[in-house]
């Protein structure tokens, strides 16, 4: 029983806390900016060697350690993204009134160096994992990729709670390309086909004469799996996410004292994860 839960304790783990980390430092002035894209940059580099060191090795560490490289890679986009580094050509507010393809439009020029970033960061993981016999980081990778893409178009075409209390001040105007709904037709739909797959990970997981190895890669990605359905549970239940990371946004702005529109301090928190991905 201890290789089923000790592995999703794990992962649990560094979702809670690496989006907390993520959030408190969004939520540093902005003078400490550079240092945390610097310190992400070479946190980043040093994930994607560890990826390509332990892609041949088929030992229960070796995929807690791509596991965890997978999550600092993503990570390195997060701090990227939400500091304002790497987003896109658009940095204003999509304008009141705006059709939904309007509206669209804005957000893909908002976030498209972004989501490229992401797809160069892909591209880097499978071919330092390729044909290797370890793809922990791998379904690490694409587990957040899919997720967060999913919890993307579910802001975008409305959900209960979008998570705005999440942005830095720098990126509120995000917000303004998400909507405001109690549910959408893609939610159900992107719920259930994760939650089938989540149920096949962790079957495979529990199958008997299973090695060591295979356990653990398994519990790992179906642990995060979950975690992100969970975060798009907070998307249209009435429940307060924010007091997860409580800890971590205890340096944002208090309500009173922000300017009007969205509350700035990923997604993921953002998730954010965000995860879904």
């Amino acid at each position: 029983m201890s290789e089923l839960i000790l592995p999703a304790l794990y992962a649990m783990f560094i979702w809670w806390f690496t989006t907390g980390l993520i959030v408190w430092l969004d939520g540093l002035h902005a003078s400490t900016y550079r240092w945390t894209m610097a310190g992400a940059t070479l946190v980043g580099v040093a994930a994607l060697y560890a990826l390509s060191r332990t892609a041949g090795d088929t030992s229960v560490a070796a995929a807690y350690c791509a596991f965890t490289s997978a999550v600092l890679v993503w990570g390195w986009i997060e701090v990227a993204f939400l500091l304002g580094y790497v987003t896109g050509p658009r940095r204003e507010a999509s304008p009141p009134g705006a059709s939904d393809y309007q509206r669209f439009r804005h957000a893909v020029s908002a976030i498209l160096h972004h989501e490229l970033s992401i797809l160069v960061a892909g591209i880097a993981v499978v071919a330092l994992t390729w044909d290797a016999p370890n793809q922990t980081g791998t379904w690490t990778f694409l587990i957040l990729w899919a997720m967060r893409l999913s919890a993307k178009l579910n802001l975008f075409l409305g959900v209960r709670n979008r998570g705005e209390d999440f942005l830095p001040e720098k990126m509120s105007h995000i917000d303004s390309y998400f909507a405001r709904r109690p549910i959408n037709l893609l939610f159900p739909v992107a719920v259930t086909a994760s939650t089938a797959l989540a149920a096949v990970l962790w079957a495979h997981a529990a199958m008997p004469n299973m090695n060591a190895f295979d356990v653990a890669r398994n519990v790992l990605a179906a642990t995060l799996l979950s975690l992100a359905i969970l975060e798009h549970w907070f998307m249209v239940l009435p429940l307060p996410s924010t007091a997860l990371w409580k800890w971590a946004m205890r340096n944002r702005r208090k309500p009173e004292a922000a300017s009007s529109g969205p509350l700035g301090p990923v997604e993921l928190a953002t998730l954010p994860l965000k995860t879904a991905d």
